[in-house]
């Protein structure tokens, strides 16, 4: 017989190990959430492990090669933490629904060579074999790096829909639909992307623009001849 707040009682299951067992209010929980946790403990591990031997590799090819003390043990964190920073700016610019800058996406695979190609080079003396071991831990890490922003990346999807201004009205024309939610969304103070409209409405980059523009040079329009009056 157990006791309420016995450990195997129903209702602590949810405090002793949150997350596993039943909701709040008595429902089991999806698996889904259990399987998102466990993947991101997986990968965190992953990474985690083969950032520490990438470490070792590029900290044993520096003090090969002229770097000692601080040095040394700073530059595998500059190699890999530049991967690591170019990431996260990549991630931070696609969950604004903003174009990846053009600096961050260039350090990405530069980084992406660059310990790579640290790691090839400490095992090169141990011919081929030696080399493709050595660079397994550096491609591990940007894999389970990769995985891990991609997660995140659609774990926002669901959100981003929700935190669309509503429209009022509907009108039965696209194009119409994209003036309207635009201007509601600018009466709303947070504007649509265009990337956001091109995509919730099915057309082009640039046609979006073109409306954009339209509804914001009749904004202008609206203001000045109220000023004038």
């Amino acid at each position: 017989m157990l006791l309420p707040g016995q450990l195997g009682d129903p209702a602590t299951i949810g405090t002793v190990w949150p997350g596993v067992g039943f909701a709040a209010g008595g429902e089991p929980v999806s698996g889904d959430r259990v399987i998102r946790f466990a993947t991101a403990a997986v990968v965190c591990a992953v990474a985690a492990f083969a950032a520490v031997v990438s470490y070792s590799h590029i900290y044993g090819l520096g003090r090969a090669h002229g770097q000692d003390g601080t040095a040394a043990r700073l530059l595998p964190l500059s190699v890999d933490g530049l991967i690591l920073a170019a990431s996260l700016v990549l991630l931070h610019e696609a969950r604004n629904d903003r174009d990846a800058p053009g600096l961050a996406r260039f350090m990405l695979w530069l980084g992406i060579g660059a310990t790579i190609g640290a790691n090839i080079a400490f095992g090169a003396g141990y011919g081929l074999l030696g080399a493709l071991i050595s660079a397994w831990p550096a491609v591990a890490f940007i894999g389970s790096v990769e995985i891990a922003m991609q997660q995140v990346r659609r774990a926002r999807v669901p959100r981003a829909a929700t935190s669309v201004p509503a429209v009022p009205e509907v009108p039965g024309d696209v194009e119409q639909a994209v003036r309207a939610a635009y201007a509601a969304s600018v009466a709303a103070g947070a504007p649509l992307s265009q990337r956001a409209m091109a995509e919730r409405f099915g057309l082009s980059r640039r046609r979006v623009s073109q409306l954009v523009a339209q509804v914001t040079a009749s904004g202008n329009g609206h203001r000045l001849e109220s000023e004038a009056a």
